[in-house]
């Protein structure tokens, strides 16, 4: 049968366009195929990966998503490589290595702190300021005396803090690297040495962060972006884009050993750390305690030196897990949220259609205030993020978990005689205990929850300490199961 083009399909836009030319060659035919073909493939492709988005957002309604949210420094990073540890264990495995930049650019920073604080108060020793000169008088003797001095002044039993080794039997006007630190010439060589060293903080900083720096974080901080740990692996196993920084800094700890442990063991640093005029981050003391294994040059960063490290999440952060629940196996999708104050914008996306939060809230910060606003106590901050949550139209039916963190931290303070009335005026002649105190701050978050509880939903409350990895995963564990509770629920299952 003889086919003929109609009047309609010579008009018809479609065929005129896909027409072959009338005295089209053959090489021209072969190269028109050959593009017909290559368009053809890309249809059928972007049709494939329609279909498996289609099946992807299926699949998800029967995910599990679950929101850490809570300020900075409150221990959502740690909570979450506990999730990791938990339930994927290997690749937290897989991270390990790229955490010993982290471990190091920890440690620089805790010991150009602890020098530019001794510098600070050798300045006093000038007399300048009489408010300084009583500062200084409060510390007595811990305090460096000047080199010029012939005579060394004697420990008394009450004071804290011993020199490392015993003292030279040369010259006490002479000190070395094995004699205790007291004169201002001493520290001076010891700054001097750990210059290099120092130095390397902010091309750690640029190499994890990109340079990048966040609004309303704070001073000082370096943010990472979600995904940094595979950059960090990738470059450390590229011979071409190898970065020799990382094993310079190796080297440097590894030389420099003997004057971190002589500077951190020094009576004038323990001096004015118990007198809070030195104020180092939570992990310092971990890390700088153990410095002969980090500076090692085989060093390699164990599971408690990954959950100490520090360095804040920059946006968000999705982890996937598959968690088996009594033979079931749900994929949970863990959501690590920055918590500076300039990125908590972005937490609002994520709430429509989460299943569960969990508040991480630092219990032990009530001497402390937010790097963003000095004016702003952590914990009241803590308690409006908390109100803010529980009053969100969004959250009403979500599960809620609230996590009352570092105990052990509050524990230390508590014991240190740090008064919290001191800091927080509303909790008045109350023991200075550590029952006492934890019950006054979760009576506040309680109180929060049912002023915006107009749906009955229940509060599930745990105090934690997240580095802390048996007792961490037993309440995960219960997390979890209760968490599962709720999604059946939500899922109109049970």
């Amino acid at each position: 049968m003889i086919r003929t083009s109609s009047i309609r399909s010579q008009d018809d836009p479609l065929s005129l366009a896909i027409r072959p030319p009338p005295e089209e060659s053959d090489s021209d035919r072969h190269i028109r195929l050959q593009h017909e073909a290559e368009a053809r493939r890309i249809s059928e492709q972007i049709d494939e990966e329609l279909r498996f988005e289609r099946e992807r957002l299926k699949k998800s309604k029967s995910d599990v998503k679950l929101l850490l949210l809570g300020q900075a420094e409150s221990g959502k990073s740690t909570l979450q490589k506990q999730f990791q540890l938990m339930y994927s264990p290997a690749s937290l495995e897989s991270e390990r290595m790229s955490w010993r930049t982290v471990v190091y650019f920890n440690v620089v920073r805790s010991i150009k702190k602890i020098l530019t604080t001794l510098e600070a108060w050798d300045d006093i020793d000038d007399g300048s300021d009489s408010q300084s000169t009583l500062e200084r008088q409060e510390l007595g003797d811990y305090l460096p005396t000047r080199a010029s001095s012939s005579a060394t002044p004697s420990i008394h039993s009450s004071q804290i803090g011993v020199a490392l080794s015993p003292p030279s039997p040369t010259s006490p006007t002479s000190p070395t690297a094995s004699s205790p630190i007291r004169g201002s010439t001493a520290i001076s060589d010891l700054r001097r040495r750990l210059l290099p060293l120092t130095n390397t903080e902010p091309q750690l900083a640029d190499g994890l962060s990109g340079g990048v720096s966040v609004s309303g974080s704070g001073k000082g901080e370096v943010y990472v972006r979600s995904g940094w740990q595979a950059r960090t692996i990738q470059k450390a196993l590229s011979v071409i884009d190898a970065d020799p920084l990382v094993d310079d800094v190796a080297r440097m700890l590894e030389q420099s050993r003997d004057d971190i442990r002589t500077l951190w063991e020094n009576q004038v640093v323990r001096a004015l750390m118990t007198s809070r005029k030195l104020k180092l981050d939570e992990w310092s003391e971990f890390f700088l305690n153990d410095i002969s294994r980090i500076s090692a040059r085989n060093y390699v960063p164990s599971t408690d030196d990954i959950l100490h490290a520090r360095i804040q999440t920059m946006g968000v952060a999705e982890h996937i897990f598959d968690v088996d629940i009594h033979g079931k196996t749900v994929t949970w999708h863990l959501f690590d949220v920055g918590g500076a104050r300039g990125q908590r914008h972005s937490w609002v996306p994520y709430f429509d259609d989460a299943n569960a939060i969990i508040f991480v809230s630092p219990i032990s910060a009530f001497d402390q205030y937010l790097e963003e606003d000095p004016r702003t106590n952590r914990i009241d901050d803590s308690l409006q993020l908390f109100t803010q949550i529980c009053s969100n139209q969004l959250l009403k039916k979500v599960h809620l978990v609230l996590f009352l963190n570092k105990t052990d931290i509050l524990k230390k303070k508590l014991e240190r005689g740090l008064s919290v009335s001191k800091y927080i005026l509303s909790y008045g002649d109350r023991p200075n205990e550590y029952e006492s105190v934890v019950q006054y701050f979760r009576a506040h978050f309680l109180q929060v929850h049912r002023r915006n509880n107009e749906n009955r939903r229940v509060l599930y409350t745990h105090l934690t300490n997240v580095v802390d990895t048996k007792a961490t995963q037993s309440i995960i564990g219960n997390v979890r199961d209760s968490i599962f509770r709720g999604y059946l629920q939500s899922a109109a299952l049970v």
